[in-house]
């Protein structure tokens, strides 16, 4: 058994430049001597711009981990075989702890350092569901409350989501919300089903009640950088096997659970030890690398929030209806937007029907049915594999599995159903969210 690594990895570290600078809004007087100050305890900040290659791992939050790490890594032989592929395929299961996904990893470490910074009350956002259950289960073990916006649609979609954050002793509220000024904006213009930006927005605007902080589960560094455990255990566990993927594949909503697969293979191939190919799979109705912008934008919607460099459809943008509701962000987080605008990552963009096929045929395999988010990095290998076959050249594929999809019956019973529709995302519609842009800083070549 391979143990719980004693240490994340950091990629930073071996990047021979610096990521783009955070660079403050342009904001009226009022609102900067009155603004929302989402108050990220300064462990969580030296980590956000730490260039050493490993970061210690609290005793505390290893002996979370040990209630579901190490996590099993396995070969889909039995896909292997429906495919007729000769390549190999691995995949690296996160779905099998409390909450069914990856996201209890940075969850659990955040909820610890928050604890350490004094706050009482954690204020979350989520779109599918599973960084909230992640949020409310770091916040039992911590002692701390939490409340988590949830978009709106998809609490509708996934009911028993919001079931298990409460079950956790989590305060869930739908958003849009009348609860804060935000929310009460976009109510406002009508029927809205939420976006992850808006859902964000709010929970930061949460930020003024007192011992409050927010806590963000994706795009931040320092989150990909506590999910590395996924990739360093997946890389000993070859290692056991004598294997070394030729490509690594998982899907790509922010970017943690890409980036904590990904990270620690693509830094053997940046220090010249191992070549790898970096795969990220994103929605075709979100699709951020594929069709976005690299350019400063806010992180949300409340357009109070630092702007950072990434790969965005803008702060405005509202993808389509889709099942994978973990993919429905604006925006990648700034180093994995970085490193694909240098040509170190690569990203592919599917439609929901291809995706739910390969999904399924998983299933019928391998005996775990995806979350819909981690459905993606199912299709990636399978294109993948079929690539390689055409090639004649078979290739070791490695994926996340980053989740379960227990709680995302309907969206099966729709494709099953034949009701899963496939959208393409208008160039005009991406146009015009781009358009509402902010002023781009001088510094944004940096």
């Amino acid at each position: 058994m391979v143990n719980i690594p004693d240490a994340w990895y950091n990629i930073l570290a071996d990047l021979d430049f610096a990521l783009p600078p955070d660079v403050q809004p342009d904001l009226p007087a009022g609102d900067r001597a009155g603004g929302i100050d989402p108050q990220v305890p300064l462990s969580l900040v030296r980590q956000e711009m730490s260039r050493e290659p490993w970061v210690p791992i609290p005793a505390e939050v290893r002996e979370r981990y040990a209630q579901w790490r190490d996590t099993p890594l396995r070969r889909a032989t039995n896909l292997e075989r429906a495919l007729g592929t000769r390549s190999r395929i691995y995949f690296k299961y996160e779905g099998g702890n409390l909450t069914g996904s990856h996201k209890l990893n940075t969850a659990v470490a955040q909820a610890y350092y928050y604890r350490k910074a004094g706050a009482t009350r954690l204020a979350v956002a989520t779109g599918a569901g599973q960084w909230g259950t992640a949020v409310a289960a770091a916040c039992q073990m911590f002692g701390l409350e939490c409340h988590v916006y949830m978009v709106r649609s998809s609490m509708t979609g996934k009911p028993y989501r919001r079931t298990m954050m409460e079950l956790l002793g989590a305060q869930v509220t739908a958003s849009p919300s009348d609860r804060t000024g935000v929310g009460r904006r976009f109510l406002a213009a009508g029927d809205h089903g939420g976006t992850l930006s808006v859902a964000l927005a709010e929970a930061v605007e949460e930020t003024r009640t007192p011992g409050t902080r927010f806590c963000a589960g994706s795009g931040e560094t320092y989150s990909l950088l506590h999910q590395t455990v996924i990739g360093l255990e997946a890389r000993a566990q070859l290692a056991e096997r004598d294997v070394w993927p030729d490509v690594v594949v998982a899907g790509l909503g922010a970017g943690s659970n890409f980036g904590g697969l990904a990270f620690p293979f693509l830094g053997s191939a940046l220090r010249g030890e191992r070549a790898v190919r970096c795969l990220s799979v994103e929605p075709a109705a979100c699709p951020k690398l594929t069709r976005g912008r690299y350019a400063y934008d806010y992180t949300d919607s409340s357009e109070r929030t630092a702007l950072q460099k990434m790969y965005t459809l803008g702060h405005r943008f509202t993808p389509p209806a889709m099942h994978a509701g973990g993919l429905r962000y604006h925006a990648t987080a700034k180093v994995v937007s970085a490193l694909y605008d240098r040509g170190l990552i690569e990203a592919a963009a599917y439609q929901q029907r291809e995706i739910f096929s390969s999904a399924t045929l998983f299933t019928r395999c391998e005996g775990i049915v995806p979350a819909p988010e981690s459905a993606h990095a199912v299709h990636g290998a399978v294109v993948e594999a079929a690539r390689a076959d055409e090639r004649g050249e078979p290739a070791t594929i490695l994926f996340a599995l980053s989740g379960h999809g227990i709680f995302d019956m309907g969206a099966y019973r729709s494709y099953l159903d034949g009701e899963i529709a496939d959208d393409i995302v208008p160039d005009a519609a991406i146009a015009a969210s781009l358009a509402h842009l902010p002023t781009q800083p001088v510094s944004s070549d940096v």
